[in-house]
Protein backbone atom coordinates (compact mmCIF):
# COMPACT_ATOMS: atom_id res chain seq x y z
CA UNK A 1 0.00 0.00 0.00
CA UNK A 2 1.11 3.55 -0.94
CA UNK A 3 0.29 6.78 1.04
CA UNK A 4 1.03 9.46 -1.47
CA UNK A 5 1.28 9.79 -4.96
CA UNK A 6 -1.01 8.72 -7.84
CA UNK A 7 -2.41 5.01 -9.42
CA UNK A 8 -4.49 4.51 -12.37
CA UNK A 9 -8.27 5.08 -11.46
CA UNK A 10 -9.05 0.90 -13.23
CA UNK A 11 -6.20 -0.01 -11.36
CA UNK A 12 -7.61 1.21 -8.22
CA UNK A 13 -11.19 0.12 -8.58
CA UNK A 14 -9.81 -3.37 -9.03
CA UNK A 15 -7.68 -3.91 -6.18
CA UNK A 16 -10.69 -2.31 -3.82
CA UNK A 17 -12.69 -5.25 -5.25
CA UNK A 18 -15.39 -3.03 -6.80
CA UNK A 19 -14.57 -5.00 -9.75
CA UNK A 20 -13.71 -8.41 -10.46
CA UNK A 21 -11.52 -8.01 -13.05
CA UNK A 22 -9.49 -4.58 -14.83
CA UNK A 23 -11.37 -5.03 -17.77
CA UNK A 24 -14.79 -4.65 -16.13
CA UNK A 25 -13.60 -1.72 -14.04
CA UNK A 26 -12.09 0.24 -17.63
CA UNK A 27 -15.51 -0.82 -19.13
CA UNK A 28 -17.52 0.59 -16.69
CA UNK A 29 -15.48 3.50 -16.53
CA UNK A 30 -15.86 4.25 -20.23
CA UNK A 31 -19.94 3.54 -19.84
CA UNK A 32 -20.14 6.80 -17.72
CA UNK A 33 -20.45 4.19 -14.14
CA UNK A 34 -17.59 5.89 -12.35
CA UNK A 35 -17.11 9.59 -12.03
CA UNK A 36 -14.42 11.09 -10.00
CA UNK A 37 -15.25 14.41 -8.52
CA UNK A 38 -18.98 14.43 -10.59
CA UNK A 39 -17.31 14.41 -13.86
CA UNK A 40 -17.00 11.40 -16.63
CA UNK A 41 -13.06 10.28 -16.59
CA UNK A 42 -10.85 7.57 -17.89
CA UNK A 43 -9.16 4.45 -16.88
CA UNK A 44 -5.79 5.89 -17.36
CA UNK A 45 -6.92 9.31 -14.58
CA UNK A 46 -4.42 9.21 -11.96
CA UNK A 47 -6.19 9.52 -8.68
CA UNK A 48 -5.02 10.79 -5.44
CA UNK A 49 -5.70 10.28 -1.48
CA UNK A 50 -9.32 12.23 -0.82
CA UNK A 51 -10.49 11.62 -4.14
CA UNK A 52 -14.45 11.41 -4.58
CA UNK A 53 -15.45 8.57 -6.39
CA UNK A 54 -18.97 7.44 -7.75
CA UNK A 55 -19.63 4.21 -8.35
CA UNK A 56 -23.24 2.69 -10.67
CA UNK A 57 -22.83 -1.08 -9.46
CA UNK A 58 -26.46 -2.62 -10.87
CA UNK A 59 -29.21 -1.15 -8.79
CA UNK A 60 -26.40 0.19 -6.46
CA UNK A 61 -24.69 3.74 -6.76
CA UNK A 62 -21.79 4.36 -4.22
CA UNK A 63 -19.70 7.63 -3.22
CA UNK A 64 -16.53 6.83 -1.60
CA UNK A 65 -13.45 9.05 -0.53
CA UNK A 66 -10.44 7.54 -1.49
CA UNK A 67 -8.20 6.74 1.75
CA UNK A 68 -5.62 4.83 0.74
CA UNK A 69 -3.84 3.93 -2.77
CA UNK A 70 -3.29 0.25 -3.34
CA UNK A 71 -2.44 -1.62 -6.84
CA UNK A 72 -2.36 -4.97 -4.88
CA UNK A 73 -5.51 -6.95 -5.10
CA UNK A 74 -5.80 -8.36 -0.94
CA UNK A 75 -8.79 -9.43 1.10
CA UNK A 76 -11.94 -7.47 1.30
CA UNK A 77 -11.61 -6.57 4.97
CA UNK A 78 -8.15 -4.86 3.71
CA UNK A 79 -9.75 -3.54 0.55
CA UNK A 80 -12.61 -1.55 2.14
CA UNK A 81 -9.75 -0.32 4.69
CA UNK A 82 -8.93 1.64 0.84
CA UNK A 83 -11.45 3.63 0.90
CA UNK A 84 -14.91 5.22 3.09
CA UNK A 85 -18.29 5.00 1.58
CA UNK A 86 -20.33 8.51 2.68
CA UNK A 87 -23.30 8.63 5.05
CA UNK A 88 -25.73 9.66 2.43
CA UNK A 89 -24.95 7.13 0.49
CA UNK A 90 -25.06 4.27 2.97
CA UNK A 91 -28.63 5.68 3.67
CA UNK A 92 -29.78 6.06 -0.06
CA UNK A 93 -28.11 2.63 -0.73
CA UNK A 94 -30.31 1.22 2.43
CA UNK A 95 -33.29 3.01 1.47
CA UNK A 96 -33.44 1.90 -2.34
CA UNK A 97 -32.56 -1.67 -1.11
CA UNK A 98 -36.07 -1.54 1.15
CA UNK A 99 -37.99 -0.42 -1.56
CA UNK A 100 -37.21 -2.79 -3.74
CA UNK A 101 -37.45 -5.44 -1.53
CA UNK A 102 -41.05 -3.95 -0.45
CA UNK A 103 -41.81 -4.85 -3.94
CA UNK A 104 -41.14 -8.15 -3.68
CA UNK A 105 -41.35 -10.39 -6.43
CA UNK A 106 -44.02 -7.92 -8.44
CA UNK A 107 -40.68 -6.38 -9.74
CA UNK A 108 -39.22 -9.26 -11.30
CA UNK A 109 -40.41 -9.30 -15.13
CA UNK A 110 -39.44 -12.97 -16.06
CA UNK A 111 -37.04 -16.09 -15.11
CA UNK A 112 -35.56 -16.47 -18.15
CA UNK A 113 -37.20 -17.85 -21.30
CA UNK A 114 -40.49 -19.73 -21.12
CA UNK A 115 -40.58 -23.57 -21.02
CA UNK A 116 -42.28 -25.68 -23.42
CA UNK A 117 -45.14 -25.69 -21.56
CA UNK A 118 -45.67 -21.90 -21.01
CA UNK A 119 -44.80 -21.54 -24.60
CA UNK A 120 -47.96 -24.18 -25.59
CA UNK A 121 -49.91 -21.81 -23.38
CA UNK A 122 -48.83 -18.20 -24.87
CA UNK A 123 -49.41 -19.41 -28.32
CA UNK A 124 -52.88 -20.64 -27.05
CA UNK A 125 -53.81 -17.51 -26.06
CA UNK A 126 -52.87 -15.46 -29.19
CA UNK A 127 -54.84 -17.79 -30.74
CA UNK A 128 -57.82 -17.76 -28.97
CA UNK A 129 -57.43 -13.39 -29.22
CA UNK A 130 -56.75 -13.62 -32.98
CA UNK A 131 -59.85 -15.78 -34.14
CA UNK A 132 -63.01 -13.46 -34.77
CA UNK A 133 -65.93 -13.59 -32.12
CA UNK A 134 -69.19 -14.66 -35.11
CA UNK A 135 -67.59 -17.51 -36.37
Amino acid sequence: MQQEGKIRLDKWLWAARFFKTRSLAKTAIEGGKVQCAGERCKASKEIRVGDILSIRQGLDQKVVEVLVLSEQRRGAPEAQSLYRESEQSIAAREAAAAQRKALGAGGQISDGRPSKKQRRQIFRFRDERNTPVGD
